[in-house]
Parts: C-alpha cells; sequence; structure tokens
C-alpha cells in the first residue's frame, strides 16, 4: 500500500514509559513505581474539577459543546482576551497541529532551537516543510535571526520555558526578537509551563493580551496539562488575533475536546489555590535536586518549569543511569535522543523525590549499570 512519501521520513513522538510497561516488563508492582518522566503534577488535579468530571459522568453520551463557551468565557477573563481570540485544543499540541498545516505549504520552513519541544518539528514534516534548528541548548535568539533573515521561514517556534531542558527567556528578549520578524511570520510562543515561569521570577512572566496586542503575528500556546493537572484529560488553548484565530478555526474537526475535558477545565481555572500551593511546592522541593546535584558532581540547567534536566558529561552515561533508575521502578526522561546525555527529571511529591535519590545514589555510588 502507498502512503504520502512524507511519512516515511518521520519520527514517532516517544512520550514517557508509562507505569503499566514497566509492571509488565520488570515485574514490579506498580505500588513500588515512580514515575518522574512525563511533567504531569504530581499533586494532580483540583478536587473541584475532580468533583465536577464526578457529577456530569453522566454526560459522556452527549456530544461536547462545540462553541466551547463556558470555558471561553473564563479564559476570556483570566487572560483579558476577547473570546474570539481563543481557540480551545485537545492539548494545545493540537493547535500547532492547526498551525503547520495553515502556514506550510509549497516548501516552506519553520524555525526552531536545536533543543525543543519535538512535536514542533513532526508536525512540520508532516506538511512536508523544512526544520532549521539555531544551534545550542538554550534559545540563542541572534542565531536565530540571522537564520530567520537566511530561511526566511514561515513559522519560528519558540518554547518559553523550554522543554526539555527548562531555561527561560527573559520576556523583553521575546519581545524585542518578535519586533524584528516580518507580520506575515507566524511566531508561536509556547507557554506550556508559563505558570512555573512567571510564579519564579516575574521577568520570564508572559501576558499574552499584551503579546498579541504589540504583534499581529503572535500565537500564545497555553495548557491545562501541566501546573493545572489535567494531563488526561488533553485540553490546552490558543490566543492571538481574530484573524489567526479564524483560519485556524478552518482546520479544527468538530467536537474535538471532550465535555469532561471542557467542564475540568472551566473549575480547575476557578480554583487558582490549588495551582499556587502546587507552584509553591515544586520549587521547594526543586531545592533537593539542587543539592543533591552539587553533591555529586553534576551540573543542572536553571529550571522554570516542574522538571529538572541533569547534564550528565563526565558523571555517567545518560542511557545507562537512566536504564538501571527503571530497572529499580524509577521512571525519568533520557535526553540522548536530542543529542544531550543528560536525563530530565519532574519534580514529584517529596516521597517520590526521596525514591528518586535513594535509587540514584546507589547506582552513581556503585558504578551499577
Amino acid at each position: 500500500m502507498k502512503f504520502n512519501p512524507v511519512i516515511e521520513h518521520l519520527k514517532t513522538y516517544e512520550p514517557g514509559k508509562p507505569i503499566e510497561l514497566v509492571v509488565r516488563e520488570f515485574g514490579i508492582g506498580s505500588d513500588e513505581i515512580v514515575k518522574l518522566a512525563s511533567n504531569e503534577n504530581p499533586h494532580g488535579c483540583s478536587e473541584k474539577a475532580t468533583e465536577a468530571v464526578r457529577k456530569n459522568a453522566h454526560l459522556m453520551y452527549r456530544y461536547p459543546d462545540d462553541t466551547m463557551t463556558a470555558l471561553k468565557s473564563k479564559l476570556s477573563a483570566r487572560f483579558s482576551v476577547d473570546e474570539k481570540e481563543l481557540i480551545i485544543g485537545a492539548g494545545s499540541d493540537q493547535i500547532i497541529e492547526f498551525a503547520c498545516h495553515a502556514k506550510l505549504y509549497g516548501g516552506a520552513k519553520i524555525l526552531q532551537s536545536e533543543i525543543t519541544f519535538a512535536m514542533y518539528q513532526i508536525y512540520a514534516a508532516q506538511c512536508g516543510a523544512t526544520v532549521v534548528k539555531s544551534p545550542g541548548i538554550a534559545h540563542d535568539l541572534d542565531a536565530m535571526y540571522e537564520l530567520y533573515r537566511k530561511e526566511e521561514p514561515e513559522i519560528v517556534f519558540l518554547c518559553a520555558p523550554n522543554n526539555p531542558t527548562g531555561d527561560c527567556l527573559d520576556r523583553v528578549d521575546i519581545e524585542n526578537f518578535i519586533e524584528r520578524i516580518d507580520p506575515d511570520t507566524l511566531v508561536v510562543v509556547d507557554g506550556a509551563y508559563q505558570e512555573y515561569a512567571a510564579f519564579k521570577d516575574p521577568n520570564k512572566a508572559l501576558d499574552p493580551a499584551v503579546l498579541i496586542e504589540k504583534f499581529p503575528n503572535v500565537l500564545y500556546l497555553g495548557t491545562f496539562s501541566k501546573a493545572y493537572g489535567l494531563g488526561g484529560m488533553r485540553i490546552g488553548y490558543g490566543i492571538a488575533r481574530r484573524d489567526i484565530i479564524a483560519s485556524l478555526y478552518k482546520l479544527r474537526p468538530p467536537f474535538n475536546v471532550t465535555t469532561l475535558s471542557l467542564i475540568a477545565a472551566e473549575r480547575a481555572l476557578e480554583d487558582q489555590e490549588f495551582v499556587k500551593n502546587s507552584l509553591k511546592d515544586c520549587f521547594l522541593q526543586m531545592e533537593s535536586y539542587l543539592a543533591f546535584a552539587e553533591k555529586h558532581g553534576i551540573e543542572v540547567i536553571e529550571s522554570y518549569t516542574n522538571f529538572i534536566t541533569f547534564l550528565l558529561d563526565g558523571v555517567t552515561d545518560s542511557t545507562a543511569l537512566a536504564d538501571a533508575l527503571l530497572r529499580r521502578g524509577v521512571i525519568v526522561r533520557d535526553l540522548r535522543g536530542y543529542g544531550l546525555n543528560a536525563i530530565r527529571i519532574t519534580i514529584g511529591k517529596a516521597e517520590e523525590n526521596r525514591r528518586f535519590f535513594d535509587v540514584a545514589e546507589q547506582i552513581l555510588d556503585s558504578g551499577a549499570k
């Protein structure tokens, strides 16, 4: 059977290993496994969201409200944007897909940092686009601008904070960069972890309303998967000028977000106290990771997210360490596929983090593989 030849060269996105797979592969009880690989909120989600889903479970047979008016109204109030400047997706990555299909045709290109969220490249490649990457672990905006002038891409992706490294550009630097970009180039600002960055450092905080007012070519992305703890509900959003949103809507399938996902997101937005407490605990727990890294001579990338990246050159091999941890029931993300000898670790609850420290210390001290 013949398929689009573009598919032959596509890479499949590899998520963190699920607990169920580790149970099957290594015979470890599910209660003995600590998953620190997918940047989920270890505190779950707001009880308000959980209770709302319970109360409305009987609506599963109904198609969702395809206007998504209730959630848009809450997002509109939260970000001071018009409801027509919002689009809701099955995760913010679905909106990345819409953007790529809207802008990438006829030999188009995208520009991104060398090490960043894998789905930018995957969706672009699905459209037959060329992917241009600026060098280095972090976003180098000067290098990106030089490549922008040379390659003339249709889309520029900025991930702030960046996944999988955790570093974050300053708001001023992002705005200064966008000012130099042609208005016909779409600039996608991925703020999946913005709640964490804004909590840690106001200089990193992005205001979507300000961005789209200043720049007619910006598409800001947010998600309920991280700080709000709704990864399993698959719901995110995009904010942009009306003309961009109108174009993306033409690519949106009907009923793309479930009834219960919409209800959960609406209630989650109401419970900012839950979010605040989650953020506070995240950075409190991160201090223990910094102490562990210092003890073992491990370099870290300063993180503005709910995960931390350990750079392991001169210490150990990242794949060997990740595999040894996995066999002992601790799931982390090996970044060797990004060309880094590094692991990415989600910040968990205190007891989950202690399990990582105990197991990782045994492995590092013994040299076991």
